[in-house]
């Protein structure tokens, strides 16, 4: 027998713990309605992997942003909102050819990318490195000294360095693949040790 207390109780308990499903209905909808409107102008979802937790950003023209844990991504959309939209909103769907092309790629199953991109966040020159980088072969490297000579400027051996640390959109524009002319990794935005499982991976296929 139900009384009001149980009604009630029953009540608070749907607003406190609702139904996943219906969360993400509303979520849907709402983001459908934001970009209608448009209102969205930065889709984001996050991403398990084997490097960590990607935090996974496009715009319309494409994926924009793709970051490490150890970057913060609360940083990283902070910087987004700053540099190309406050408009932004939590969008699982809108990046799901992203996640799945990218959940491939550490299966084993792919080893390049066919999405769109939204190079934005680089320009000049770093740009002109980051066009060349999809061309390094899927288990291959080249030295910043070849990316340099490739990019047109082959004295701008650090510019190229500093190309690799600021790509916003690694693993997909895979500067992990640039490396030392002595052979040893370099840095790398996601750390040392992803980039070494990055190499490791695609050299054992």
């Amino acid at each position: 027998m139900t009384t009001p207390e149980t009604d009630t109780a029953a009540l608070l308990a749907r607003l406190y713990d609702p139904d996943p499903a219906a969360l993400s209905r509303l979520r849907d909808t709402l983001v459908g309605d934001a970009a209608a409107a448009g209102l969205l102008d930065v889709a984001y979802r996050t991403l398990d992997s084997p490097v960590g937790t990607l935090l996974l950003a496009a715009t319309e023209q494409g994926l924009v942003r793709v970051a490490f844990d150890i970057e913060d991504h609360d940083l990283v959309l902070v910087d987004l909102a700053a540099k190309v939209s406050p408009r932004i909103m939590l969008s699982p769907g809108r990046l799901d050819p992203v996640a799945r092309q990218l959940s491939e790629y550490f299966a084993g199953g792919r080893r390049s990318f066919d999405l769109p991109l939204d190079f934005r966040l680089a320009s000049g020159f770093r740009r002109s490195v980051l066009a060349h980088l999809p061309d390094i072969a899927y288990g291959h490297t080249e030295s910043y000294a070849q990316v340099a000579l490739a990019a047109g400027s082959p004295r701008a051996v650090r510019a190229v360095g500093t190309a690799c640390a600021m790509n916003p959109i690694p693993v997909v524009v895979p500067c992990h693949r640039v490396v030392r002319s002595d052979g040893s990794f370099g840095g790398y935005r996601g750390g040392a040790a992803a980039k070494e499982l990055l190499l490791t991976m695609e050299a054992a296929a």
